[in-house]
């Protein structure tokens, strides 16, 4: 049974690593964007009252995430355990998960914090190019695709994302280092947070996060 969260700034390899634990544990991923596109998508009352502030442009409020989050770990797949990812974001939101789980005599197992310098964040994010008819990823210097331009899987044209260019790219690492760092503090004093290294492969990081977890 593994209760954990996955942190990491944008770029860090988290998808990756979140792919490979929840196939090795058998748990869920838990992704607050997925959970809200899903509560929008079936109508909840929860999803209504999300699409409202989304509608206005507005950040959804920390009790209302941390209603739409705990209602999704009440489900039965997350008995065995959980992945979370993007929850929580604040302070406020960890102590609330706290209480959550406590309620339910459970607790986090570890908090895996993906560490990767700011230089190489920019190098990853900016070099990444996605196939615009399939969503295929590659890399022009980590994973270039066999012809320049092209996708290796369907032939399609290869793009970078808007959110991938170099000024968005730094906005997006300056924000994550701002806001999570009191959150990486709030779980340095609890004492259940492990920082692995996310500069070397990703087989090499996953094999930290196993002896970790166990």
């Amino acid at each position: 049974m593994v209760r954990t969260i996955l942190l990491g700034p944008p770029g860090a390899g988290k998808g990756t690593q979140a792919e490979r634990m929840i196939e090795k544990y058998g748990i869920p991923h838990i992704s607050t964007g997925d959970i809200f596109r899903e509560n929008i998508k079936n109508g909840t009352e929860l999803g209504k009252k999300a699409q409202e502030y989304m509608n206005k442009g507005e950040l959804v409020p920390d009790d209302l995430v941390c209603e739409i989050a705990t209602d999704r770990l009440k489900k039965d797949d997350c008995k065995n355990g959980f992945l979370l990812d993007g929850f929580p974001r604040t302070v406020y939101q960890a102590q609330k998960l706290d209480e959550f789980l406590a309620g339910r005599g459970e607790k986090l197992d570890k908090v895996i914090d993906l560490e990767v310098s700011d230089e190489e964040l920019m190098k990853r994010i900016t070099g990444r190019r996605v196939c615009k008819e399939c969503g295929a990823t590659f890399h022009v210097v980590n994973f270039p695709p066999a012809v320049p331009g092209k996708c290796d899987k369907c032939g399609g044209i290869l793009i970078q994302r808007a959110d991938d260019n170099e000024e968005t790219a730094k906005n997006r690492i300056d924000v994550y280092n701002r806001e999570t760092k009191p959150l990486v503090d709030y779980y340095e004093k609890s004492g259940n947070i492990v920082h692995i290294d996310g500069m070397i492969s990703p087989d090499k990081t996953f094999e930290d996060i196993v002896k970790v977890l166990g």
